[in-house]
């Protein structure tokens, strides 16, 4: 199963951080360029634990639905989201939190897998996870600037 892992520094407190990360609104901000809009369950605001968020986006010039839930919840240390419903196989974003000194340090492992058995392994490597990995900085780069204005 592919897996991305980043490290980002923010000069911020842990519990800004830990709300940004959350936050419905900024991640709509940060995917701005795939049309990313929340239609469903939680549409704004932060959410918790066992809420889900359905998010309509353009990916690869298709529109695309997924569903993802709060499974893991822990402030303002850890949580983590998976998919329920959508074209993914499977995925989970585990979001960690680390306060050090005056800043926090978030790391992110995120593990998928896509459908389609053999040709899903090959997009995986050879597209997705690189497609995926710009994503997630683009996303921790509005985060943090956003949490240190």
């Amino acid at each position: 199963m592919p897996t991305i892992e980043l490290i980002t520094i923010i000069n911020a407190p842990i519990e800004k951080c830990f709300d940004l990360a959350r936050s419905i609104d900024l991640h709509m901000e940060s995917t701005k360029q795939t049309g990313e809009q929340a239609i469903g369950g939680r549409t704004s605001g932060l959410i918790e634990l066992g809420e889900t968020v359905t998010w309509r986006a353009k990916h690869f010039g298709i529109w695309q639905t997924l569903t993802s839930k709060i499974t893991g919840f822990d402030r303002p240390n850890f949580f983590a989201d998976e998919m329920v419903k959508g074209t993914f196989k499977s995925f989970r974003h585990e979001h960690y939190f680390l306060s050090r000194h005056e800043q926090t340090l978030i790391k992110d492992i995120f593990l998928f897998e896509s459908p389609v058995g053999i040709l899903g392994s090959l997009f995986n490597w050879l597209v997705l996870k690189r497609y995926m990995t710009r994503l997630l900085l683009r996303r921790n780069k509005i985060i943090k600037a956003t949490a240190e204005r």
